[in-house]
């Protein structure tokens, strides 16, 4: 993932409440699936198609509206088409088995994941002290996601159980995000027209010496 920044300073970020939301719509998934693990399999497997479709359509939001400001706003557009389309799936077919669900959650998970490590990381250069703790959620959601892929042999309510765990840590990781966003938008607007035109003028200068 590129470091994240802003672009310009220009405008505010916009929407940037929308992984907050993602994140609380994630963790709310993954509360229901720890309640209530002997539920039907059908009517969580529906659960899980309409949080992704949600989820995905938001990030799809987010990432075209702050093109023009956010430096890594493709990987959250690529978050949320990948997120978007296993919903879809998930929705079309319901009735899917339990290797194919874990599957199709696993791969979501684990793309999410290497992208939360490699913010953490990017963040981490920058002298940003929460790092460690995105870090973390990016690690565990990893490790959560491979068992699904790779030894998804835990059947009826095991599975479920490590499928609300990935839900719950991508959560933490996208109301992170939101909060992360968040302090870009209210640093944008505290910053003056001037400072902003000088800013851009300065990028502007950058980027004609790297052309050369």
């Amino acid at each position: 993932m590129e470091t994240f920044f802003l672009k310009s300073f220009k405008d505010a970020i916009k929407y940037w409440y929308i992984p907050l939301i993602v994140g609380l719509l994630f963790v709310f998934v993954s509360v229901v699936a720890f309640v209530s693990p002997e539920a039907s399999f059908l009517a969580l497997s529906i659960l899980f198609a309409l949080s992704f479709l949600l989820g995905g359509f938001s990030e799809i939001v987010l990432a075209i509206g702050n093109r023009n400001q956010i430096e890594s706003w493709g990987w959250t557009l690529a978050l949320g088409i990948i997120t978007f389309i296993v919903g879809v799936l998930l929705l079309i077919n319901p009735a899917v088995s339990t290797l194919t669900l874990a599957l199709y959650i696993g791969f979501i998970f684990l793309f999410r994941s290497i992208a939360a490590i490699s913010f953490a990381l990017d963040i981490k250069k920058y002298g940003n002290k929460n790092w460690g703790g995105l870090l973390t959620f990016g690690i565990l959601g990893a490790v959560f996601s491979f068992i699904l892929i790779w030894n998804p042999v835990f059947a009826g309510l095991s599975i479920v159980i490590l499928i609300g765990l990935s839900f719950l840590f991508a959560g933490f990781f996208s109301i992170y995000f939101a909060f992360q966003l968040r302090k870009l938008h209210i640093s944008a607007k505290k910053i003056s027209a001037k400072l902003k035109e000088k800013y851009d003028s300065l990028m502007d200068e950058i980027r004609e010496e790297w052309i050369q």
